[in-house]
């Protein structure tokens, strides 16, 4: 975890280094994250513009909320860990994904989908370029709001999530690289980027997002086993979620 590209122009801002109680102790004074120290009203912009620099400057640029009524946590107050992109390597997100549906699908809610793993869904067909998807859901997301703006030393976004031993998903996960390894696969297959991320909220921009009705049903059965309080606590029904992916270009994720 390097940062000696920080650029020279960033807002006020910090280094912060993971909760010791939370890594080994190898990692317990290495920072994971760079964070601005107060949220940004023109964050979107500068995430765009951190986000075309990010192969020169080895950085990946997120927007960052902190609980609600808490700002600082968990960005400012180190309530982090580190999970290194090794940990993230040998999984498959198929694998990781059936844990999960054959978890959730136990519980009594998802009495209608007590089907096997149905596999992962086809990839996304887009037109759209995902660089450009993704600053557009930035620019769109900092309208009007203030946000943190934060930097991981990393390749890509799913990736920030492991790095930064980010808990958002503790009540379904506490291997955030589990949630890493999904992301990954969806950043190849439906050209998804991470965006922003909060306490136990996370959004993705989708290039490639699933344009019909039985697409979008494979797709949400992924979205059920990564998250199912999107579905149970959001929309309640599974096919009323489906149909909302239909053509989605922000996936929104939320953790209870």
């Amino acid at each position: 975890m390097s940062f000696e590209s920080l650029p020279s122009d960033l807002p006020s801002g910090r280094l912060v280094a993971p909760d010791p109680d939370s890594v080994h102790e190898r990692w317990a004074d290495r920072p994971v994250l760079w964070v601005s120290d107060e949220p940004l009203v023109d964050a979107g912009d500068l995430w765009a513009d951190l986000y075309g620099r990010r192969e020169k400057t080895g950085l990946y640029p997120l927007l960052l909320d902190g609980l609600y009524g808490e700002p600082t946590r968990p960005w400012h107050d180190g309530e982090l860990g580190h999970v290194p992109a090794g940990a993230i390597d040998v999984l498959a997100a198929d694998g990781v994904l059936r844990r999960f549906w054959d978890a959730v699908t136990e519980n009594e809610h998802a009495a209608p989908l007590n089907d096997p793993w149905p596999g992962l869904a086809d990839p996304g067909i887009g037109v759209s370029d995902p660089d450009d998807v993704a600053v557009e859901l930035a620019e769109g997301l900092a309208i009007g709001v203030g946000r943190f703006l934060g930097l991981v030393p990393a390749g890509r976004g799913a990736d920030t999530l492991s790095l930064v031993g980010w808990h958002g998903p503790l009540n379904h996960t506490d291997h955030t690289q589990e949630i890493s390894a999904i992301v990954r696969s969806w950043e190849e297959r439906f050209g998804a980027r991470v965006v922003k991320v909060g306490f136990d909220m996370l959004d993705l921009s989708v290039a490639a997002p699933p344009r019909t009705p039985e697409h979008a049903r494979r797709v949400a059965a992924e979205h059920l086993a990564f998250c199912p309080d999107n579905v149970w606590q959001g929309s309640g029904d599974f096919e009323t979620y489906a149909v909302s992916l239909v053509d989605a270009e922000r996936w929104h994720f939320w953790w209870d």
